[in-house]
């Protein structure tokens, strides 16, 4: 991949994913608040993921979704709050960025808060089109699932 696999004792893996605490953090977060776990397992599984561990315990995550051809939206990207200020999220995002499997593509996207300053020193800009853009947006389905029936 180019990218170490092992930095100041962590260690980033595109292989192994501890499922149970990446739904644990997303639960928490306000965009996926309530989402159920075999979800988060289904999306893990159609994903490209990449996880960083401390002493075998998941403390990071960032999930791609991708054709692994043309188009690639990075979501549920995630800190534990106890490891953050240590640079894992630009490793995160300099693994992604590299993955063999993610190169060639002509359009990637994201939804961001406030981790502009991470993804614009990876390349991102604001959409040049976003007029073009649209959406269905659920943001609420996993607490109101009977809305969307």
């Amino acid at each position: 991949m180019g990218i170490p696999s092992e930095m100041n004792g962590y260690r980033l893996s595109t292989k192994d994913v501890d499922v149970r605490a990446v739904h644990a953090f997303l639960t928490s977060c306000y965009w996926a608040e309530a989402i159920p776990f075999d979800t988060v397992k289904r999306a893990v599984e159609n994903s490209v993921c990449f996880s960083i561990f401390k002493d075998d315990a998941q403390v990071a995550f960032t999930r791609v979704i991708s054709d692994r051809a043309t188009f690639a939206y990075v979501c549920d990207v995630y800190v534990l709050e106890t490891h953050r200020k240590q640079g894992l999220s630009k490793w995160m995002v300099e693994a992604m960025m590299a993955h063999p499997e993610l190169q060639g593509l002509k359009r990637w996207v994201l939804v961001t808060k406030d981790a502009h300053t991470l993804y614009t020193r990876a390349g991102f800009k604001a959409l040049a089109s976003p007029e073009m853009y649209m959406e269905v947006n659920r943001m609420g389905l996993y607490k109101n699932p009977e809305l969307f029936r």
